[in-house]
């Protein structure tokens, strides 16, 4: 099996452009504003078998609000999440185990043994429970594990055949499981979690991040081994629509940097996530700056921030004394940005005024994140892809 690095684009929307990470990247990006991406796979072709079950058609969907922002409705909690406990949950991949930070306190307050291999933490579409999606490596099968939101304990592990990463289809009937090391996506009952079909991906090296068309027709998902590109999922008629093969332009050091980015930030900024505050003006985009292959801790780790409207990089906060910035997430009132030290065992709570850090020690290779509650009607999946 290849090993899980990244090479994930980053659409630019001022400058209508895709801008190609360095080479070798880790990527966690949600593809914030990369549903123009719909346009640029419009045409392609596609060799997809249909599935061996008979899928349901695309349900309701919760209507758009604002057209011209997808995101308006995330600047307010759902009732659903009345009474859920303010809490940071850290999946730790090397440990095997599960840290939960209390945000009011900046202390870990539970530490819960898992097993197998924790990628993430995902908030379902009902916002109902935490699922914690786990790879098949190391000879370890997959696994999904629910997180009850108002407890801040586990249930019961479903095992399945890989879960990387976990999705929800915008009308919450599905969870699509990411069987990232099978280049298949596995749609199962987002209540039940019941296996019902799978989609198979077979020119998607590495399928895993997403993010769904705002008419919640497709989903892009980005293909992460091979050189990179991306695979558009039609929803209605559950099939690949296309792909698109990206190329890295011939500069040195193989990449693009983002507009107004300084050259040195460019080329060791190795992004990995893409963060939206609650107001819907800021990017926060994590820097690890350290491959998966050279794992060291303290690497050229650090934090920029994107006027949304102007796609101007405004500021650059280097995690001091170095650092790992891997994935995260905003609290709901947007004052503090969460994200874990992926090669330095720690979990950084970033002031989003100052760039002030605090550190907390987790385990070893904290990875997905997930800052709850969050802002917002339902969840798409990821660590919190909010709508």
């Amino acid at each position: 099996m290849p090993q899980r690095e990244r090479n994930c684009p980053v659409y630019n929307v001022a400058s209508n452009r895709l801008v190609v990470p360095v080479k070798n990247l880790r990527s966690c990006v949600n593809l914030a504003g990369g549903l123009a991406l719909l346009a640029l796979l419009g045409g392609a072709a596609s060799s997809q078998t249909p599935p061996p079950a008979a899928p349901q058609p695309l349900g309701a969907v919760p209507p758009v609000v604002d057209p011209a922002n997808i995101y308006s409705e995330t600047s307010r909690l759902s009732p659903a999440v009345a009474g859920a406990l303010p809490r940071i949950y850290v999946p730790n991949l090397k440990s095997q185990d599960l840290y939960v930070i209390d945000p009011a306190t900046f202390q870990v307050v539970d530490h819960i043994p898992l097993g197998g291999n924790p990628q993430h933490v995902v908030p379902s579409w009902d916002l109902k429970t935490l699922w914690i999606a786990g790879s098949a490596e190391n000879h370890l099968s997959g696994m999904l594990i629910p997180i009850n939101p108002m407890t801040g304990k586990p249930g019961q592990t479903i095992k399945v055949p890989d879960a990387y990463n976990l999705y929800f289809t915008p009308d919450g009937r599905y969870a699509i499981v990411v069987a990232e090391a099978l280049k298949r996506l596995d749609f199962h009952d987002a209540q039940t979690m019941k296996f019902e079909f799978s989609l198979r991906t077979p020119q998607c090296s590495g399928v895993n991040h997403a993010d769904f068309s705002m008419d919640s027709r497709y989903a892009i998902f980005t293909c992460e081994f091979a050189g990179g590109g991306l695979v558009k999922i039609d929803l209605v008629d559950h099939k690949v629509a296309g792909y698109l093969k990206l190329q890295k332009p011939a500069s040195a050091g193989g990449s693009a940097p983002m507009p107004n980015m300084p050259a040195m930030a460019a080329a060791s900024s190795m992004p990995q996530d893409i963060r939206i505050s609650p107001d819907g003006k800021k990017l926060y985009v994590t820097n690890r700056g350290t491959h998966m292959g050279d794992t060291k801790p303290k690497g050229a780790g650090s934090i920029g921030v994107i006027d949304f409207a102007t796609a101007k990089v405004e500021k650059i906060w280097p995690i001091p004394g170095g650092g790992s910035p891997d994935m995260g997430n905003v609290s709901a009132d947007g004052k503090t940005l969460w994200v874990s030290g992926r090669f330095d065992g720690v979990v950084y709570a970033i002031d989003t005024t100052s760039g002030a850090v605090k550190t907390i020690p987790v385990g070893r290779e904290p990875h997905g994140l997930s800052v709850w509650p969050q802002p917002g009607r339902y969840s798409l999946g990821h660590t919190g892809v909010m709508r």
